[in-house]
């Protein structure tokens, strides 16, 4: 029976695509974002703990209470902010489902979402979903910055909610406080909300500090902001994930989220709730721990012909593919895939309209040395 698809833009993500190549070509994946090594072996206790202590059936709708405290304890530790643990925490199926509730939260068909090109791939689908229109504002195609008037020039009267990610996925930069104090003049005296994807919040590089939202409470008053516990945990497989909001919007995103997913995998939150609790420098370290990863890659792409662009957060690296091959992105992966062995990620598919001649793409640096070895020591027959 024909029907007309409600996403005529959408296929198979890149993601899929590439690691399905990788997986056929006997590749080294480099692109999808995931770590090859093990989670923290605390946190495989505790989930097993969590399961014979019988913690296998639906926990609460918003979440484990001890996880939510566990949440609001970190976000006074890490950003000076008071979460309210019952009123505005709420424990989601992986950050994906919780950009997605947001999203539904707020926005109605006909009014207009703000997204930074180049950027992830699930929130325009989420938009189109809701009735609404995806309204891209390019970032510099050389730093990633963002530009505050063009962003400023976008907004109509049918801007109903702005979209920002940092550390940002695919490049890495990150919003500065005075990034964040001109959004915040941007918006105020507006009835615009924001949703602040951080899911890399805690893996920034160079004695940088994490600008999340919740350090401002002019943008917390009408921001979800987002965050994953399986980038901090590495265990992305676990899907869960959380959003922070004032009580009147999380009251509206839980709507949507009791009958999205309803709740998240039991044991995983007791798990998580026990290792925020008693292991706070899981999360402290882990920009040090990805610092040395990133700089011992970048050292060795060095000897490639791959150019390296600065990485200020995140687990990606973007390289400028310009002196290897004039192919546009989509083609060089592949081809990188085919006749090298190294699987990377195209940025076409994180733009409406991708720059003219942009020869950059991304590589996942969230895995064992023996794999970056191997990836370089194809890479350099390049």
């Amino acid at each position: 029976m024909p029907f007309e698809t409600k996403l005529p833009k959408v296929g198979t993500t890149i993601f899929t695509v590439m690691s399905q190549l990788a997986a056929e070509y006997g590749a080294v994946n480099l692109g999808q974002g995931f770590p090859d090594f093990a989670v923290p072996q605390r946190l495989v206790d505790e989930l097993a703990v969590a399961m014979r202590a019988g913690h296998n059936q639906y926990a609460p709708m918003t979440g484990v209470p001890a996880l939510r405290q566990a949440i609001a304890t970190k976000i006074l530790r890490c950003y000076g902010a008071e979460v309210n643990p019952d009123t505005e925490i709420t424990v989601t199926s992986g950050a994906t489902e919780a950009i997605f509730n947001a999203i539904h939260a707020v926005v109605r068909p006909g009014e207009e979402v703000i997204v930074l090109d180049p950027a992830y791939d699930c929130y325009e689908p989420a938009i189109d979903l809701a009735g609404a229109k995806a309204v891209h504002v390019a970032l510099d195609p050389q730093t990633f910055a963002v530009d505050w008037r063009k962003v400023q020039e976008a907004i109509t009267p049918r801007t109903r909610l702005l979209m920002i990610n940092s550390p940002h996925n695919p490049s890495g930069a990150m919003l500065g406080e005075a990034d964040l104090r001109q959004l915040a003049g941007i918006l105020r005296g507006t009835d615009i909300f924001l949703v602040s994807d951080e899911v890399y919040e805690h893996i920034v590089f160079d004695g940088r500090r994490h600008e999340s939202v919740l350090r401002y409470p002019e943008l917390a008053e009408r921001a979800f902001v987002v965050s994953s516990f399986g980038k901090t945990y590495h265990c992305t497989g676990w899907k869960i994930g959380y959003a922070i909001a004032p009580p009147a919007l999380s009251a509206e995103f839980r709507k949507v989220h009791q009958y999205n997913t309803f709740t998240s995998f039991s044991p995983a939150q007791y798990a998580f709730a026990a290792m925020i609790r008693d292991e706070p420098e899981h999360y402290e370290q882990l920009g040090a721990f990805y610092q040395a990863k990133r700089d011992r890659f970048r050292e060795q792409l060095l000897a490639t012909k791959l150019k390296p662009l600065p990485v200020p957060g995140g687990y990606f690296q973007l390289v400028d593919y310009s002196a290897v091959s004039d192919l546009p992105d989509a083609e060089f992966v592949k081809w990188l895939t085919v006749e090298h062995g190294v699987t990377a990620i195209p940025l076409s598919p994180f733009y409406e309209s991708p720059p003219a001649g942009q020869r950059l793409a991304r590589l996942c640096f969230a895995k064992n040395d023996a794999t970056m070895d191997a990836a370089i020591e194809r890479l350099l027959k390049l």
